[in-house]
């Protein structure tokens, strides 16, 4: 996982359209194949993090890994909740400052609604 969040560009939080994986030109077997195992790979993480809640682990970055692998509507909102989180933010940048990265970009929280 740590490998995964220091290759993270610093403002993939605060795009405002995600980079589709490079697969249109590939055989439409591999593509099925890549999107399946992505999913798959995703689900496995989500679960293992809602595990790590209760166990030992690295709970809620497991579960934002998970989720950042899953395709599903609302993704992206989700996202940004889960590393608004002030504890998932601090881990995932001290992560990647021992990785020599710099901190990720937090979106701003949407401001309180008066009433």
């Amino acid at each position: 996982m740590p490998w995964v969040l220091v290759r993270l560009p610093s403002d993939y939080f605060v795009r405002d359209k995600r980079v589709p994986l490079d697969l249109p030109q590939r055989h439409p077997m591999i593509r099925v194949t890549v999107h399946v195992f992505k999913n798959l790979l995703g689900a496995v993480l989500l679960v293992g993090g809602i595990a790590m809640l209760v166990l030992p682990g690295q709970g809620l970055l497991t579960m934002l890994l998970g989720l950042s692998l899953i395709n599903f509507p609302g993704k992206f909102w989700l996202e940004r909740k889960l590393i608004q989180r002030r504890a998932v933010n601090r881990s995932v940048n001290w992560i990647r400052r021992k990785g020599g990265r710099e901190p990720m970009v937090v979106p701003d929280r949407e401001p309180k609604r008066a009433g």
